[in-house]
């Protein structure tokens, strides 16, 4: 053994292993294992936004309906004008016959 490798680098190798073996090593596991379960947290909570924002759409597509609406309402403001008017004149004409 004193050939290939002297005893201080044998000592330094073996120190050096142990080390490793014994602090980065559970580093190493404890850091990827609170990267997963971020990586879950991760993914409850984009699931969770994902069905709110369905939720959302889905509340606000009638929305668009509400352009169609104001513009019948107009219309039909215009038209009850006209018809009152009409009704007027024909309540005048009878009010008129009978007198």
């Amino acid at each position: 053994m004193d050939s290939l490798m002297p005893a201080a680098v044998w000592t330094i190798w073996t120190v050096g292993l142990i080390v490793t073996l014994a602090v980065f090593v559970p580093l190493a596991i404890y850091s990827l294992h609170r990267t997963w379960r971020s990586a879950r947290s991760i993914r409850k909570h984009a699931a969770e936004t994902l069905q709110a924002a369905a939720g959302i759409v889905a509340n606000t597509a009638p929305i668009a309906a509400l352009g169609t609406t104001i513009g019948v309402a107009t219309e039909m403001v215009a038209v009850a004008g006209d018809v009152e008017q009409k009704l007027g004149a024909v309540a005048g004409l009878l009010a008129s016959r009978v007198k």
